[in-house]
Formats: structure tokens, C-alpha cells, sequence
């Protein structure tokens, strides 16, 4: 290839060939309903095979009960999973692309929840995030594990898949467990010496070997550093490891990540966790083990630094996954030279956070999970008659995918946004410096509309006149408002129109996050930031108030149960908290604003009811809701036929709500516009 000759070489692995370097890892999904794949994964995996990934490794599957941490999850060991694998390979395998089965036991990483079975593990260690203390495993236990992994080895192989993946090595699943002197403190041939740690790893790894044939590949996940933890695993340590499995000549190649639930901002790290922050280890790993193929991973993002990697002999193979969900075309893209035009993973963390609670989405990338509902390839006019002109009013995530989707589908399409910039608070949020790469969410779009010759009107507020009798559709995108009341959402009665706000809320030095972050206000010394929310903006507004030349003394006073409950399911809660408390960042839960008078300001313990003074306070943050700005959307709309709402006007939420509402609005006007037109 012309472009990243060595991304594009084709490289071996065993039996097979890969037809590039492109390697998409194992993530979870939830997909299933059943624990087998669904043909939501058929159309997720077969997208990225279409677009020229050269290897998927499927999401984990579990080889026994007792790793379920979730309903969603694949079981590899039960025989009814065996034509859904036929159904994803049907899917991906005609495209060129390799595909594996990752086979996987948590270990104590999980909890009894969902299988209704003790948690397994090496010793009765409670993992620090699920807490459950495990079941030692005896021999019988550890035998019925080898089968199970050998098991589902052998089910992979009927399914007509390219490979398994042994994983449970990495991020301190089950095998990783027995490797590490810090979660191992068996007594048996299973602890103690490095020779007994490693003992059920070469088991599994001889038994997987005899339940695949010798066309199929074996590979192996492992980590390339467990993190600062006592008695763990290093990069030396890991490096031996991967010696030893190199020695046994039975694996095909080694896949490489890092970390455990100690920390597990080494696994998947959110932004600004740097990008590449895991390949120094992988390469130590790969001069360890000859000519085994080596896969790195760790926020690889960019054409340009995986061919880097590539030349420098730090990996055979790139993996990624966040990526690759960002955006399905990035191998094409990366071929035909287009790498600016790559929808770049931010490192948001979303995906990790949806996962919680549904099903795998992107914050950027409505197609994730839906590619049978919307093709990652732009979509085309059903008829001539289908497209026409489209105002797009506002210039934050929802309407620039509304706009840049229209733009697609062939409709001329205008935006006007009263600022000077796009962005909206998406820009907001990327003034605070570990949260600059969110801009790529909205300067992406802007870039593409702008590649489209889409009119983008900035420092315009757009009205009625405007806009009525001048286009054929409109869509409303005009966000919200910060509210100034200083309400809690324990007081619904006070959130009445014409209610009166908290006491002193109407202060000189009461301000709001589009204050602070958005007009750069200049605040004081002492700052108080009143949450509500628990989402990102009161920490963001937090750390960039603490942080930079200018360091003022600040608390978070919230009433929820702990400050950041939002970014629980995100997982970098933990890294967010660190940054706040070396900045001095007080944090205090469970109070409730009450008063502001000058410099003093009252709140009161939700729980007994006690009151509590701080002073002297010298500015005050807002962090409590938002209100739709919606009279232009209720205006043309009783005006104006076509008008749809998108995003925060509608109703105040999250930058993917916003996201995905803008893609769904631009894709009903050719219906609609049709229709009208007959």
C-alpha cells in the first residue's frame, strides 16, 4: 500500500495469514439475550470486516458458571452457542478477516450475583471492586477449569471459527490470579515457585492446543504490567511469563495488555491517560519472545502511530478496540490516505459506561450496536424528489450530526449558531485541560460539514424570520441554559415557574459552569461548587479552577452519597478523584445548599438535618440542572410544518443522547420530505 506500507503487509500467524496489521480486540458488547452472539454482533463485527479489519477477536466468553458478572454474557461451553458462532463468521470471514473466540474466567473479579455460585479464585482474596470473598479452588475444581477451557476450545472449533484466544491472564482474571504472588498464596503445586504458579496456564494451554487443529490458531492474552501493586506482577515478571509460553510452542502469538481492577485506568484508560501508554511494556514483552507475533493495545488511534509501532519492532499487529468503535472505517480510511478524516476515539469512556446498563454504544458514533439500522457508509436520497433545504439551528454536538447527516443524504443544509465557534458545551468541557481531546467529538463534525460545503452562519441567532418560508425542513438543535436558582432535586415543588430561588443565589458572585468554563470568568480565591448532578461538570469546574497558575482554594459540596457518583460506570471515577485531591480540591457529600449571604454560605447534612457554615466563601458555582432552551422550537413550530427538536432544547441530557438524536432527526426528513412531496 502507498499508505502505512507497514500497517498493510500482511502478517502471520500459525496457520493463517492476516491480510494487515489491524487487529480488533475482544470488548464487551451485551448484545445477547441468550448467551450466545446475536445478529447485532453478526452486523457489528461484519461492518469492521467489511471496511478492512484484518483480525476480530470476539467479546469473552465464559468456560464455567462461575464467571457470569453480568446477564450478557457469551457462554463458551454450552453447545447452543455453536451456530451463532456460524452465524458472526458467515458475517465477517467472507470479507478476508480472521475471526477468534476468546475463551475466559474472571475469577474473583466478579460476584455471585448473577450465576447464584461461589467465586472462584486461587485463595479467598475479595476483588477491591466486587468485594465477594472467594472459594479457594481445590484440585477437583482446577481440573474441572482446564475442561472447561479445553471444552469450549473444542465448540469454537465446530462453530467454524479461525482461532481461540486464551484470556484470563490479563487484567487479573482468574489465571492472572494464580501468577501473581500478591492473589496466590496456595501452599499446593499451584503456588509458591513461579514453576507451580504457572502450572494450570501450561495445562490449559496444552489442552486448548489438543482441542484445535493444527489449520486453526492459538493465541494467548497476558499483561505487560499488573501496576503498582504489592507482591504483583511487573513488566520482567510478565516478561518471563511470556518466555514460558513461547517455550511450549503451542500458541500462535500473544496478545498484550496491562493492568487489573487495582486500577483499571491501565486497562482502558479515559483520556488523559495518553495515548500509546501501554506500548513501552509490549515491546519488552515482544524482545522476550523471538519471532512470536506480538499484539499491542492502549489508545492507538492514529494510522500514524500504529505504523510507528510497526517500524520501530515494537509489535506485529495493533490492536484496538475503542477505535475501532469509533469509527468502523478507519482501516479504509488509513488505506485510501484519509487519515484527518478518521472520527477519533476521545477517550470519553462511554462505551465502557454503556455497557452498564444496555447495550455497547459509542458517544460519538450512533451506528455502534445499530448497523443494520444505520450503515456506517453514508447513507443516499431515496428518490430526487426526497431532499431539499434544511435549516439547522445550533451548532453543538446534536445539530452538527443532524446537519452533516443531512449533508449526506444530499440535502443542501445551513447552520446558524449564535457563537463565534462551534461546539457548544461540548467546548465548554474541553477548556478543562485532561478533558481537551472531547473537543474531537465536535470539531470532527465541523471539519466534515465544512469537507461537505455545508453554510455554517456563526454570531447568528437565528429567528422566526429568519427561518419561516425559507427552507423545507428545520431542525432545532438550540441546547440549554444553566439554571440559576440553586435548587435541588429535593425541592420539586421550587423548580414551579416564579418559585423564588435559594437565598442569595442572585449574588455578584454566584456563578454557573457557562460562566466559569464557557465565558472564562475570572472567579476569586475561595470558590464553593454545588453539585446536583454528579456528572462531569462540577468536577471539570473543580480541577480547572484548583489547577493552572492561579490556584484557588475549592470544595464540592453535593447531596448525593459521594461527589462524581456519575462516573461510577465509566470506571475513572477513581482517576478524577485522584487529580482533585493533590489539587487540594475538598469533596463533600451529602449537603444541601441553603443560603449564600455575602461570604457565608449555608448548607445542611440531607440526612439529619444539621446545618453547616462555610466562610469566608468568595465565589459560588451552580452545577444544578439546565433549562431547554426551546421558544424557538415551540415558535416555528406554529409556524412551520417540518420543525423537529433535537438534543438538549428537547430535554437536557448527555452529549450521545444529543448525538444520536441529531443522526435519527436528518434520516426521517427523506421520508418525511418525501411524503410531502406526493
Amino acid at each position: 500500500m502507498r499508505h502505512y506500507p507497514a500497517l498493510f503487509q500482511p502478517g502471520r500467524l500459525g496457520p493463517r495469514t492476516a491480510r494487515n496489521r489491524v487487529w480488533m480486540t475482544a470488548h464487551a458488547t451485551e448484545f445477547t439475550t441468550d448467551h450466545t452472539y446475536s445478529a447485532a454482533h453478526a452486523a457489528y463485527y461484519g461492518e469492521r470486516a467489511a471496511k478492512g479489519v484484518a483480525v476480530i477477536t470476539m467479546e469473552a466468553t465464559a468456560v464455567h458458571p462461575t464467571s457470569q458478572p453480568r446477564t450478557g454474557v457469551v457462554l463458551a461451553y454450552e453447545p447452543s452457542v455453536v451456530e451463532s458462532y456460524r452465524t458472526v463468521a458467515a458475517a465477517v470471514q467472507p470479507h478476508g478477516t480472521l475471526l477468534f473466540a476468546q475463551l475466559w474466567h474472571r475469577g474473583r473479579e466478579t460476584d455471585s450475583v448473577v450465576s447464584r455460585l461461589p467465586v472462584w479464585a486461587p485463595s479467598p482474596v475479595p476483588c477491591a471492586v466486587y468485594r465477594e470473598i472467594p472459594h479457594e479452588m481445590t484440585a477437583a475444581e482446577i481440573d474441572e477449569l482446564v475442561e472447561g477451557y479445553a471444552r469450549s476450545a473444542a465448540l469454537a472449533v465446530d462453530g467454524g471459527l479461525d482461532g481461540v484466544e486464551i484470556h484470563g491472564l490479563a487484567h487479573g482474571y482468574l489465571l492472572g490470579q494464580f501468577l501473581s504472588p500478591a492473589t496466590n498464596h496456595r501452599t499446593d503445586d499451584y503456588g509458591g515457585s513461579l514453576d507451580n504458579r504457572f502450572r494450570l496456564v501450561r495445562r490449559i494451554i496444552e489442552r486448548v492446543r489438543a482441542a484445535v487443529p493444527a489449520t486453526m490458531v492459538v493465541g494467548i492474552r497476558i499483561n505487560g504490567d499488573d501496576g503498582d501493586v504489592e507482591n504483583g506482577l511487573r513488566t520482567a515478571d510478565w516478561a518471563e511469563i511470556a518466555r514460558r509460553i513461547a517455550a511450549t510452542a503451542a500458541v500462535d502469538y500473544i496478545s498484550v495488555s496491562q493492568g487489573t481492577y487495582l486500577d483499571r485506568m491501565l486497562i482502558y484508560g479515559a483520556s488523559p491517560t495518553p495515548v500509546g501508554h501501554q506500548i513501552t511494556a509490549t515491546s519488552s514483552i515482544r524482545s522476550a519472545v523471538g519471532e512470536l507475533p506480538v499484539v499491542v493495545v492502549g489508545r492507538i488511534t492514529t494510522p500514524d502511530m500504529a505504523e510507528g509501532v510497526l517500524l520501530r519492532g515494537d509489535a506485529d499487529f495493533v490492536g484496538m478496540a475503542r477505535q475501532l468503535i469509533a469509527d468502523a472505517e478507519w482501516v479504509r480510511k488509513a488505506a485510501e490516505g484519509r487519515a484527518n478524516d478518521i472520527r477519533p476515539c476521545v477517550g470519553a469512556n462511554h462505551c465502557i459506561a454503556s455497557i452498564a446498563r444496555a447495550a455497547l454504544s459509542c458517544i460519538h458514533n450512533p451506528a455502534v450496536g445499530r448497523e443494520a439500522l444505520l450503515a456506517a457508509a453514508p447513507a443516499t436520497p431515496s428518490t430526487p424528489a426526497s431532499t431539499g433545504s434544511v435549516a439547522v439551528v445550533g451548532a453543538g454536538p446534536a445539530g452538527l450530526r443532524a446537519a452533516l447527516t443531512a449533508a449526506e443524504l444530499g440535502w443542501e443544509v445551513t447552520v446558524f449558531e449564535r457563537a463565534d465557534t462551534t461546539g457548544g458545551q461540548v467546548r465548554w468541557l474541553s477548556a478543562v485541560e485532561p478533558y481537551r481531546e472531547w473537543l474531537g467529538i465536535t470539531d470532527w463534525l465541523t471539519d466534515q460539514l465544512l469537507k461537505a460545503g455545508v453554510t455554517i452562519r456563526l454570531g447568528h441567532a437565528a429567528t422566526v424570520a429568519d427561518l419561516a418560508g425559507q427552507f423545507d425542513a428545520h431542525i432545532i438543535a438550540t441546547g440549554s441554559s444553566p439554571r440559576r436558582d440553586g435548587w435541588t432535586a429535593l425541592r420539586p415543588a421550587r423548580w414551579a415557574p416564579g418559585a423564588p430561588a435559594v437565598p442569595g443565589t442572585d449574588q455578584w458572585n454566584v456563578f454557573t459552569v457557562q460562566d466559569v468554563l464557557g465565558e472564562q470568568v475570572n472567579l476569586p480565591a475561595s470558590v464553593l461548587v454545588v453539585d446536583d448532578l454528579g456528572d462531569r461538570r462540577a468536577l471539570a469546574v473543580a480541577e480547572h479552577l484548583a489547577g493552572g497558575a492561579r490556584r484557588r482554594t475549592v470544595e464540592i459540596a453535593t447531596r448525593l452519597t459521594h461527589v462524581g457518583a456519575g462516573l461510577t460506570d465509566s470506571h475513572d471515577l477513581p482517576s478524577v478523584t485522584g487529580r482533585l485531591r493533590r489539587l487540594g480540591v475538598r469533596l463533600s457529600a451529602g449537603v444541601e445548599l441553603v443560603e449564600i449571604k455575602d461570604d457565608q454560605v449555608t448548607l445542611t447534612d440531607v440526612h439529619n438535618g444539621e446545618r453547616q457554615q462555610r466562610e469566608p466563601v468568595d465565589a459560588v458555582v451552580l452545577v444544578t440542572g439546565q433549562r431547554a432552551n426551546d421558544a424557538l422550537l415551540r415558535e416555528l413550530g406554529a409556524v412551520e410544518r417540518q420543525v423537529v427538536g433535537v438534543g438538549d432544547c428537547v430535554a437536557p441530557r448527555r452529549v450521545f443522547d444529543a448525538i444520536w438524536e441529531g443522526e435519527l432527526a436528518a434520516r426521517r426528513l427523506v421520508g418525511t420530505s418525501a411524503a410531502s412531496a406526493s
